[in-house]
Protein backbone atom coordinates (compact mmCIF):
# COMPACT_ATOMS: atom_id res chain seq x y z
CA UNK A 1 0.00 0.00 0.00
CA UNK A 2 2.38 2.46 0.92
CA UNK A 3 5.18 1.08 -1.32
CA UNK A 4 6.98 3.81 -3.96
CA UNK A 5 5.34 3.34 -7.30
CA UNK A 6 6.39 5.39 -10.35
CA UNK A 7 2.86 5.98 -12.57
CA UNK A 8 2.27 6.93 -16.07
CA UNK A 9 -0.60 8.77 -16.65
CA UNK A 10 -3.13 11.06 -14.35
CA UNK A 11 -5.76 8.39 -13.93
CA UNK A 12 -3.02 5.90 -12.78
CA UNK A 13 -1.83 8.88 -10.12
CA UNK A 14 -5.33 10.19 -9.48
CA UNK A 15 -6.39 5.66 -8.99
CA UNK A 16 -3.47 5.83 -6.49
CA UNK A 17 -4.20 8.27 -4.42
CA UNK A 18 -7.56 7.63 -4.15
CA UNK A 19 -6.59 3.67 -2.66
CA UNK A 20 -4.47 5.12 -0.55
CA UNK A 21 -6.93 7.63 0.98
CA UNK A 22 -9.54 4.44 1.38
CA UNK A 23 -6.51 2.40 3.42
CA UNK A 24 -5.82 5.50 5.62
CA UNK A 25 -9.68 6.14 6.20
CA UNK A 26 -9.78 2.53 7.18
CA UNK A 27 -6.89 2.83 9.88
CA UNK A 28 -8.43 6.56 11.01
CA UNK A 29 -11.42 4.53 11.66
CA UNK A 30 -10.09 2.16 13.39
CA UNK A 31 -7.67 4.31 15.77
CA UNK A 32 -9.91 4.97 18.15
CA UNK A 33 -11.10 1.60 18.83
CA UNK A 34 -9.37 -1.41 17.80
CA UNK A 35 -13.37 -3.05 17.11
CA UNK A 36 -14.56 -1.55 14.25
CA UNK A 37 -18.23 -2.74 15.47
CA UNK A 38 -17.57 -1.25 19.03
CA UNK A 39 -16.37 1.86 17.68
CA UNK A 40 -19.61 2.41 15.56
CA UNK A 41 -21.31 1.73 19.22
CA UNK A 42 -19.71 4.00 21.02
CA UNK A 43 -20.30 6.93 18.75
CA UNK A 44 -24.41 5.83 18.59
CA UNK A 45 -24.57 5.79 21.91
CA UNK A 46 -22.75 9.12 22.38
CA UNK A 47 -25.44 10.42 20.04
CA UNK A 48 -28.34 8.94 21.75
CA UNK A 49 -27.22 10.27 24.85
CA UNK A 50 -26.68 13.25 23.30
CA UNK A 51 -30.32 13.53 22.15
CA UNK A 52 -31.44 12.03 25.52
CA UNK A 53 -29.76 14.82 27.18
CA UNK A 54 -31.48 17.40 25.73
CA UNK A 55 -34.61 15.90 25.83
CA UNK A 56 -34.96 15.82 29.01
CA UNK A 57 -33.47 19.43 29.61
CA UNK A 58 -36.64 20.70 27.08
CA UNK A 59 -38.96 18.48 29.33
CA UNK A 60 -37.41 20.49 32.70
CA UNK A 61 -36.87 23.68 31.56
CA UNK A 62 -40.22 23.71 29.28
CA UNK A 63 -38.54 24.99 25.84
CA UNK A 64 -40.56 24.68 23.18
CA UNK A 65 -39.47 23.80 19.41
CA UNK A 66 -40.06 27.81 18.12
CA UNK A 67 -43.36 26.99 17.05
CA UNK A 68 -41.94 24.16 14.20
CA UNK A 69 -45.15 21.81 14.16
CA UNK A 70 -43.94 18.22 13.93
CA UNK A 71 -42.14 15.07 15.18
CA UNK A 72 -40.59 16.91 18.06
CA UNK A 73 -37.55 13.84 18.14
CA UNK A 74 -36.79 14.69 14.60
CA UNK A 75 -36.34 18.55 15.95
CA UNK A 76 -33.85 17.26 18.40
CA UNK A 77 -31.92 15.13 16.09
CA UNK A 78 -31.58 17.37 13.65
CA UNK A 79 -29.56 19.30 15.37
CA UNK A 80 -27.57 16.99 17.32
CA UNK A 81 -26.64 15.11 13.70
CA UNK A 82 -25.16 18.10 12.49
CA UNK A 83 -23.45 19.40 15.36
CA UNK A 84 -21.48 15.80 15.70
CA UNK A 85 -20.66 16.06 12.51
CA UNK A 86 -19.69 19.45 12.47
CA UNK A 87 -17.52 19.09 15.75
CA UNK A 88 -16.13 15.63 15.65
CA UNK A 89 -14.95 17.15 11.97
CA UNK A 90 -12.76 19.37 13.56
CA UNK A 91 -11.44 17.39 16.02
CA UNK A 92 -10.40 14.65 13.19
CA UNK A 93 -8.27 17.04 11.17
CA UNK A 94 -6.98 18.80 13.80
CA UNK A 95 -5.38 15.58 15.10
CA UNK A 96 -4.79 13.84 11.75
CA UNK A 97 -0.95 12.86 11.15
CA UNK A 98 1.45 15.63 10.44
CA UNK A 99 4.26 16.38 8.65
CA UNK A 100 6.73 15.18 11.15
CA UNK A 101 4.79 11.73 11.67
CA UNK A 102 6.31 8.53 10.88
CA UNK A 103 3.77 7.38 8.04
CA UNK A 104 5.18 10.59 6.28
CA UNK A 105 8.52 8.06 5.26
CA UNK A 106 6.51 5.91 3.02
CA UNK A 107 5.75 7.37 -0.02
CA UNK A 108 3.50 8.39 -1.59
CA UNK A 109 1.78 8.99 1.52
CA UNK A 110 1.67 12.65 2.80
CA UNK A 111 -0.29 15.49 4.92
CA UNK A 112 -3.37 16.13 2.32
CA UNK A 113 -4.09 12.28 2.09
CA UNK A 114 -3.58 11.73 6.47
CA UNK A 115 -6.15 14.70 6.22
CA UNK A 116 -8.57 13.94 3.93
CA UNK A 117 -8.67 10.15 4.97
CA UNK A 118 -9.30 11.75 8.90
CA UNK A 119 -12.16 13.49 7.69
CA UNK A 120 -13.68 10.86 5.61
CA UNK A 121 -13.23 8.09 8.22
CA UNK A 122 -15.08 10.10 10.37
CA UNK A 123 -17.90 11.39 8.05
CA UNK A 124 -18.43 7.65 7.37
CA UNK A 125 -18.84 7.25 11.37
CA UNK A 126 -21.37 9.87 11.70
CA UNK A 127 -23.45 9.04 8.72
CA UNK A 128 -23.31 5.42 9.85
CA UNK A 129 -24.03 6.12 13.28
CA UNK A 130 -27.31 8.52 11.89
CA UNK A 131 -28.70 6.04 9.89
CA UNK A 132 -28.95 3.43 13.17
CA UNK A 133 -30.51 6.04 15.47
CA UNK A 134 -33.08 7.14 12.74
CA UNK A 135 -33.40 3.53 11.60
CA UNK A 136 -34.01 2.13 15.31
CA UNK A 137 -36.51 5.19 15.95
CA UNK A 138 -38.67 4.56 13.00
CA UNK A 139 -38.78 0.81 13.68
CA UNK A 140 -39.49 0.89 17.33
CA UNK A 141 -40.60 4.22 17.98
CA UNK A 142 -43.06 5.76 15.46
CA UNK A 143 -42.68 6.63 11.75
CA UNK A 144 -40.36 9.01 10.74
CA UNK A 145 -41.37 11.79 7.96
CA UNK A 146 -38.82 13.96 6.57
CA UNK A 147 -40.03 16.75 3.98
CA UNK A 148 -36.70 16.57 2.41
CA UNK A 149 -34.08 14.38 2.98
CA UNK A 150 -32.11 14.98 0.53
CA UNK A 151 -31.64 18.41 1.31
CA UNK A 152 -31.43 17.49 5.37
CA UNK A 153 -28.47 14.91 4.10
CA UNK A 154 -26.78 18.00 1.95
CA UNK A 155 -26.52 20.08 5.35
CA UNK A 156 -24.84 17.20 7.21
CA UNK A 157 -22.43 17.46 4.42
CA UNK A 158 -21.86 20.78 4.84
CA UNK A 159 -21.86 21.17 8.54
CA UNK A 160 -18.72 18.30 8.22
CA UNK A 161 -17.20 20.19 4.99
CA UNK A 162 -17.58 23.45 7.02
CA UNK A 163 -16.00 21.45 10.41
CA UNK A 164 -13.07 20.26 8.01
CA UNK A 165 -12.54 23.64 7.20
CA UNK A 166 -12.07 25.14 10.36
CA UNK A 167 -10.09 22.21 11.44
CA UNK A 168 -7.56 23.17 8.43
CA UNK A 169 -7.51 26.57 10.33
CA UNK A 170 -6.67 24.91 13.90
CA UNK A 171 -3.86 22.39 12.12
CA UNK A 172 -1.94 25.06 10.28
CA UNK A 173 -1.68 26.55 13.30
CA UNK A 174 -0.58 23.43 15.36
CA UNK A 175 3.45 23.01 15.01
CA UNK A 176 3.85 26.55 15.95
CA UNK A 177 2.07 26.84 18.77
CA UNK A 178 0.65 23.39 19.43
CA UNK A 179 -0.94 24.61 23.39
CA UNK A 180 -2.72 27.41 22.22
CA UNK A 181 -4.18 25.57 18.87
CA UNK A 182 -5.84 23.11 20.84
CA UNK A 183 -7.33 25.50 23.40
CA UNK A 184 -8.52 27.08 21.02
CA UNK A 185 -10.02 24.03 19.28
CA UNK A 186 -11.48 23.12 22.30
CA UNK A 187 -13.03 26.36 23.12
CA UNK A 188 -14.74 26.36 20.01
CA UNK A 189 -16.17 23.04 19.95
CA UNK A 190 -17.66 23.93 23.63
CA UNK A 191 -18.95 27.21 22.31
CA UNK A 192 -21.05 25.30 20.09
CA UNK A 193 -22.83 23.56 22.79
CA UNK A 194 -24.57 27.19 22.62
CA UNK A 195 -23.86 29.35 19.72
CA UNK A 196 -24.81 26.47 17.14
CA UNK A 197 -28.33 26.67 17.25
CA UNK A 198 -29.00 23.20 18.14
CA UNK A 199 -31.87 23.81 21.15
CA UNK A 200 -33.59 26.67 18.87
CA UNK A 201 -34.28 28.04 15.40
CA UNK A 202 -33.64 31.55 13.98
CA UNK A 203 -37.20 32.29 13.16
CA UNK A 204 -38.17 32.63 17.19
CA UNK A 205 -34.88 34.24 18.11
CA UNK A 206 -34.92 38.06 19.18
CA UNK A 207 -33.08 39.87 16.64
CA UNK A 208 -30.94 41.54 19.45
CA UNK A 209 -29.31 37.60 19.65
CA UNK A 210 -29.18 36.77 16.12
CA UNK A 211 -25.73 38.43 15.78
CA UNK A 212 -23.71 36.52 18.31
CA UNK A 213 -25.14 33.40 16.47
CA UNK A 214 -24.87 33.94 12.68
CA UNK A 215 -21.50 34.03 12.78
CA UNK A 216 -21.15 30.68 12.89
CA UNK A 217 -21.60 28.30 10.09
CA UNK A 218 -22.92 25.53 11.96
CA UNK A 219 -26.21 28.05 12.99
CA UNK A 220 -27.22 28.48 9.47
CA UNK A 221 -26.47 24.70 8.35
CA UNK A 222 -28.81 23.43 11.38
CA UNK A 223 -31.47 25.89 11.08
CA UNK A 224 -31.47 25.01 6.92
CA UNK A 225 -31.80 21.43 7.75
CA UNK A 226 -34.81 22.03 9.63
CA UNK A 227 -36.57 24.00 6.56
CA UNK A 228 -35.69 20.97 4.81
CA UNK A 229 -37.10 18.39 7.17
CA UNK A 230 -40.44 20.15 8.30
CA UNK A 231 -42.78 20.97 5.81
CA UNK A 232 -44.03 23.87 7.50
CA UNK A 233 -40.69 26.08 9.09
CA UNK A 234 -38.94 28.10 6.19
CA UNK A 235 -35.78 29.65 7.45
CA UNK A 236 -35.80 33.69 7.41
CA UNK A 237 -32.61 34.29 9.11
CA UNK A 238 -30.34 31.62 8.08
CA UNK A 239 -28.97 30.78 4.03
CA UNK A 240 -26.91 28.14 2.47
CA UNK A 241 -24.80 30.95 0.89
CA UNK A 242 -22.91 31.75 3.99
CA UNK A 243 -21.28 28.31 5.04
CA UNK A 244 -20.60 27.41 1.71
CA UNK A 245 -18.56 30.77 1.16
CA UNK A 246 -16.83 30.42 4.57
CA UNK A 247 -16.12 26.74 4.42
CA UNK A 248 -14.27 27.53 1.17
CA UNK A 249 -12.86 30.61 2.04
CA UNK A 250 -10.86 28.68 5.22
CA UNK A 251 -10.44 25.73 3.69
CA UNK A 252 -7.90 27.58 1.38
CA UNK A 253 -6.36 29.55 3.85
CA UNK A 254 -5.78 26.47 5.58
CA UNK A 255 -4.11 24.64 3.16
CA UNK A 256 -1.44 27.80 2.30
CA UNK A 257 -0.98 27.35 5.86
CA UNK A 258 -0.61 24.04 5.77
CA UNK A 259 1.67 23.56 2.53
CA UNK A 260 3.60 26.68 4.36
CA UNK A 261 4.20 24.81 7.45
CA UNK A 262 4.90 21.48 5.32
CA UNK A 263 8.04 22.91 3.63
CA UNK A 264 9.47 24.12 7.09
CA UNK A 265 8.41 21.21 9.72
CA UNK A 266 11.42 19.63 12.07
CA UNK A 267 11.78 16.73 13.25
CA UNK A 268 11.65 18.28 16.53
CA UNK A 269 7.93 19.15 16.35
CA UNK A 270 7.40 15.66 17.31
CA UNK A 271 8.44 16.77 20.90
CA UNK A 272 5.68 18.98 21.28
CA UNK A 273 2.90 17.36 20.47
Amino acid sequence: MLSNRSQDGWFASAFTVLELTFHCSVRSVRRSHGNAVLGLLMNIIQTVMLVGVFYGLYVVVGFSAGGIRGDFMLYLMTGVFLFMSHVKAVSAVFQSEGPTSAMMKHAPMNTIVAIGAAAVGELYIQVLSMLVVLFLYHAAWQPLEIYDPLGALLMLLLSWFSGVAIGMIFLAMKPWAPNFAGLLAQIYSRANMVFSGKMFVANSMPSLLLPYFSWNPLFHTIDQARGFAFLNYTPNYTSVVYPVGLAFSLLLIGLMGEFYTRRRASISWGAKH
